[in-house]
């Protein structure tokens, strides 16, 4: 039988797994405050817990904890990105980027990832696993611990479809926005999918008042086909459908992601479709100029073009904003400081 995770256990499930050990009630709580408050990695080093305890602790669960690898700090902006192994070997990343309003952090979802956008170095290796709950919190709290600095907000936009990972993702942002533990506004906390329909209907369901963003790349189904695969699947407009859903449900603006690839997707005849498609949409755009990788041959749009792009939303009463590139020069972009190391690339 396989063991669970005691990092992946909720504040109720804490006091349940103590209740049916025989343990007072307390116990579950002081253990649950270790590992999410203090952020300890293991039960020896739970100060108030009683050695006998902590042996069958060690006995019956086991405890996700990421050994970092390295940290890499950009020269240009001071992002750091790191990079962690987890306990059966795979390798993730993680970003932490440092803004006037606070520190955000982007997490991974999963070990590779099977959705094959083409301009993502993050699905090159194809989807290893999923990850626990407990690892995709264990990126926060080893973050924290490393910088000495408070984590205010939170990205799903790491390594992996998050929406391919759904029950772990869920639980990840219901324990990460939980009193008990570091207590992070479910508001600072955006969720990035590919458009996987069905969950995107099932997330709205759930009533969070995270933001959804959409990966959205192209406004029209021949176009979004050429650059992501999961176009196959659904139609554009099931996705923009079921994106609407969400905001009835919950209220909370959309967020479209929006990778400009020089020549594919950043012509005026681009911005008219975009225009026409997100229309009477409480939404945001987020334009990204796309981040060059080695196995694919698709350019980042100028500078000119991606301004001129943004002009042109905006005269249209459409919500647009530049993402800021953060961590250029250490592979900041999703999967590329992983897939380095793999491909032994990287020194460390």
């Amino acid at each position: 039988m396989e063991k669970k995770d005691l990092k992946s256990l909720s504040y109720q499930e804490m006091l349940d797994e103590m209740a049916a050990m025989g343990e007072k009630p307390f116990r579950g709580k002081q253990i649950y405050q270790w590992l999410h408050e203090k952020l300890v990695s293991t039960p020896d080093e739970m100060g108030n817990i009683p050695a006998k305890l902590k042996d069958r602790l060690k006995e019956a669960y086991t405890c996700s904890s990421l050994q970092m690898i390295d940290v890499f700090t950009s020269g240009i902006d001071g992002t750091q990105k790191y990079l962690f192994r987890l306990q059966d070997g795979n390798v993730i990343e993680s970003v932490l980027m440092k803004y006037k309003h606070g520190n955000s952090v982007c997490v991974s979802s999963q070990v590779g990832c099977r959705m094959g956008c083409r301009f993502c170095a993050s699905t090159l290796g194809g989807l290893t696993r999923n990850l626990q709950t407990g690892e995709i919190l264990d990126q926060v709290y080893q973050i924290q611990k490393y910088s000495g600095e408070r984590v205010s907000n939170l990205v799903l936009m790491g390594t992996g479809e998050p929406m391919d990972n759904y029950d772990n993702v869920v639980k990840f942002i219901r324990m990460l926005s939980d009193e008990h533990g570091l207590n992070i506004s479910q508001r600072n906390i955006t969720v990035s999918t590919c458009g996987i329909v069905p969950r995107i209907y099932d997330l709205a369901k759930e009533k969070l008042q995270i933001t959804l963003a959409l990966s959205l790349h192209a406004a029209t189904q021949e176009k979004r086909k050429e650059l992501m695969p999961i176009a196959y699947k659904y139609e554009l407009g099931e996705v923009l459908e079921a994106c609407r859903y969400y905001y009835e449900q919950t209220g909370r603006r959309l967020t479209f992601e929006y990778s400009l690839v020089g020549g594919v997707n950043d012509t005026d005849r681009d911005v008219q479709q975009l225009v026409g498609l997100v229309s009477g949409l409480n939404c945001h755009i987020n334009l990204i100029p796309v981040n060059p990788i080695k196995e694919r041959s698709y350019v980042q749009s100028n500078a000119r073009v991606v301004a001129n792009f943004k002009t042109k939303l905006e005269k249209c009463g459409i919500n647009a904003t530049i993402r800021r590139e953060m961590g250029r020069d250490i592979g900041g972009a999703c999967g590329q400081l992983r897939k380095s190391y793999i491909d032994g690339d990287l020194e460390t």
